[in-house]
């Protein structure tokens, strides 16, 4: 039973984070995780006279930036994670979505957010071989560009990446996890939101920026057959009780 946990930039510093994950991996050795770094590009970039910009919770990524985001997420990111995964015994190995072109993307959203792809094909051949072999894969969100024959790459949203890969290895769920308990509704955490509650309150800003990308991922890994999708907290890598359960109609299986 593969599990597919995306891990938020702020939530990788939260210090139970490894021996949660740890825990997660004794018990059933077949987690892939893919991460984002947010905060730690927007750091970058600002080291280097540059600024963060987002759309509809996604990030802006001019050319001149992907330099910066490689250096962020498959570098400083992916290893520190990696790092600190291993200290907790899980035989972690980083790896980018590019790497043997496992993640490919097609940039169709130029005009907004530059070299940001929507992942458009997953080669989960490294994958399942590394979950074979006894090791958990840590994979930064960067893909291919399917439209260049060069060394193209694109930035990918990591709930996006996490959804397309979970997608590709037909993963019994997917765990969006988050600096939140889950989805808020008026100050309170729901325990599930179908489809249409979920495009409701991505409308009606209810969930906005970050919140509404985890909501449109999940939606569309669960269309294309992923058979459940949390969203929450750390505590929700152990406790499938815990975060929002999206579903594609309105009662549980």
């Amino acid at each position: 039973m593969i599990r597919v946990l995306k891990l938020g930039g702020r939530v990788q510093l939260d210090a139970a984070l490894p021996a949660v994950l740890a825990a997660a991996w004794n018990a059933s050795p077949s987690l892939v995780v893919v991460h984002g770094g947010g905060d730690e590009v927007s750091a970058l970039q600002l080291a280097h006279g540059r600024s963060s910009q987002f759309v509809d919770g996604k990030r802006v990524t001019a050319a001149d930036d992907l330099d910066l985001l490689r250096m962020a997420l498959s570098g400083s990111a992916n290893k520190r994670l990696v790092a600190a995964m291993v200290g907790a015994g899980i035989p972690a190995v980083g790896i980018s979505g590019g790497d043997a072109g496992m993640l490919r993307a097609v940039a169709d959203m130029r005009d907004t957010l530059g070299e940001v792809g929507t992942p458009c094909d997953v080669d989960a051949t490294l994958v399942r071989h590394l979950l074979a072999g006894g090791y958990c894969p840590v994979i930064s969100p960067l893909a291919r560009d399917v439209d260049c024959t060069g060394a193209g790459v694109l930035n990918v949203n990591g709930d996006d990446a996490a959804a397309a890969i979970a997608v590709a290895l037909q993963a019994a769920e997917l765990l969006l996890v988050s600096d939140v308990d889950g989805v808020l509704v008026d100050g309170v955490v729901m325990s599930q939101l179908d489809a249409e509650a979920a495009r409701e309150a991505i409308r009606s800003g209810v969930a906005r920026g970050g919140m509404a990308a985890k909501l449109e991922a999940a939606l569309g890994a669960l269309a294309r057959g992923v058979a459940r999708v949390r969203i929450g907290a750390v505590g929700a890598v152990s406790d499938e009780a815990c975060g929002t359960v999206i579903t594609l109609a309105g009662v549980l299986s």
